[in-house]
């Protein structure tokens, strides 16, 4: 906060606040941390180029964190507001390697510059885990060097993020960003964002608790375990896996041996006794197959907990002919209590078992992937939806268009393989009519 503003001579005394604190640039984060970095740091930004206000010197070391946890991102000697008719900025400032190329004077600078700075900030404290596919995708397109081709604001940066990591159903911001106004108009200082817990690193985590009873659901390739309710952020709790083939029945050791493949999962449906994911198209060659599954910290309050094996699945489905693909993809709207919900729906739902798993991947006018959700028929007929529930919050823009493909499945590996991928985007064949939100 600037406190006081002196002028004597031909000098200009500012007198701000002193934030103790460390620079993100500076601190050693965990992928997590920096996950939560990344949410704040969004938020700050949409609150200032929503008072029209570019930051232009968006870097790791013009973000600190501070005692409490939350982040402060200072420096606004770079900042300036658009001006209309103005080809480009009247004073080229910013940190080379960060600021994209209009900011050299190619172009008038507009929000998309932090958005260009935000991305090589977000690599830089991702560290190696930036070359993670699930991130590169949002990099690439960040970064890229025309403007036109990177993301239009730094809301839809922020949706791009939560599929990586659900930060939706966190506590309410509303508080922070009426602290945030007071300090911006308060000569722009800093931002003072905050949600859900802190960043401190100053008390050691909680390890989470193991689930529960890692096992296989027969032989319909879905692995089951007992819910973890504090893993992930907020309402969505979160898992990590790892798939393990072997020739014989003898059971790998989760904590020495080698993995073939390892991911993520999160969702928030809590009507059964266990979590529950298929792994049919992870199946390849026939043989015995483990997972290894534990819950997920948020990296603020709670660690990892230790990875817990399952039993031995025996999968020989190898040359197995492939599910049918679906067809007749179709939108369909549904009104679930006050809401208003799009469903991904198909029109040859009788060539499927009620236990196979519709995987429905969402792409742009881009063909860029937007999200993807994953059904059981058979909690479809229970709750009486139409199709695959798509999330409201990842097709509400106003003038954008939709469409989906859907994968599905199979519950029957060793019978059937699962249908065509839907990732990445397929042909147009494959994919439903546009959905298009009203402007």
């Amino acid at each position: 906060m600037v406190y006081e503003v002196t002028f004597e001579g031909d000098s200009t005394i500012v007198v701000e606040e002193y934030i103790e604190g460390r620079s993100a640039g500076s601190t050693a984060l965990t992928e997590k941390q920096c996950l939560v970095i990344v949410r704040e740091l969004c938020d700050a930004l949409i609150f200032l180029h929503g008072q029209g206000i570019i930051h232009r010197d968006i870097k790791p070391s013009n973000i600190l964190i501070a005692q409490d946890g939350h982040i402060r991102l200072i420096d606004f000697d770079a900042a300036r507001m658009p001006k209309e008719n103005s080809e480009q900025d009247t004073v080229q400032l910013g940190t080379g390697g960060y600021a994209p190329p209009e900011q050299y004077g190619f172009s008038q600078t507009d929000e998309r510059a932090d958005i260009y700075a935000l991305g090589v900030t977000v690599k830089q404290l991702l560290g190696g885990n930036a070359g993670k596919r699930r991130y590169q995708r949002v990099l690439s397109k960040c970064t890229n060097l025309d403007p036109d081709k990177r993301y239009r604001s730094v809301r839809q940066v922020k949706k791009a993020f939560s599929v990586v990591w659900d930060w939706r159903a966190g506590i309410a911001c509303a508080a922070a960003v009426v602290l945030a106004a007071v300090i911006l108009w308060n000569l722009l200082p800093d931002s003072m964002l905050s949600q859900d817990k802190p960043l401190s690193g100053s008390t050691e985590l909680t390890v989470l608790p193991a689930p529960a009873n890692p096992h296989w659901d027969g032989e319909t390739g879905i692995a089951l375990w007992g819910h973890v309710p504090e893993s992930g952020v907020g309402r969505d709790q979160r898992y990590g896996w790892r798939l393990y083939r072997r020739d014989t029945e003898t059971a790998p050791d989760p904590e020495k041996d080698e993995y073939d493949r390892e991911g993520e999962m999160s969702g928030n449906l809590l009507t059964t006794d266990y979590f529950d994911m298929s792994f049919s198209e992870e199946l390849w060659d026939n043989g015995f197959y483990y997972f290894a599954v534990c819950a997920s910290g948020d990296g603020v309050t709670y660690a990892d907990s230790p990875y817990v094996l399952s039993d031995g699945f025996a999968f020989t489905g190898e040359d197995a002919p492939r599910l049918p693909t679906p067809e007749g993809l179709y939108w369909t709207m549904k009104q679930i209590g006050e809401e208003k919900y799009y469903f991904a729906a198909i029109s040859n739902w009788d060539d499927y078992e009620e236990e196979d798993n519709f995987d429905a991947y969402v792409y742009n006018e881009d063909g860029e992937y937007v999200m993807n959700n994953t059904i059981e028929m058979e909690f479809m007929i229970e709750n009486g939806w139409p199709g695959v529930r798509i999330r409201p919050e990842f097709v509400n823009e106003p003038g954008k268009s939709y469409r989906f493909a859907i994968q599905v499945l199979s519950s029957r590996p060793n019978e059937y393989r699962s249908s065509l991928p839907a990732e990445p985007c397929p042909k147009e064949a494959y994919l439903s009519p546009w959905l298009r939100i009203p402007k």
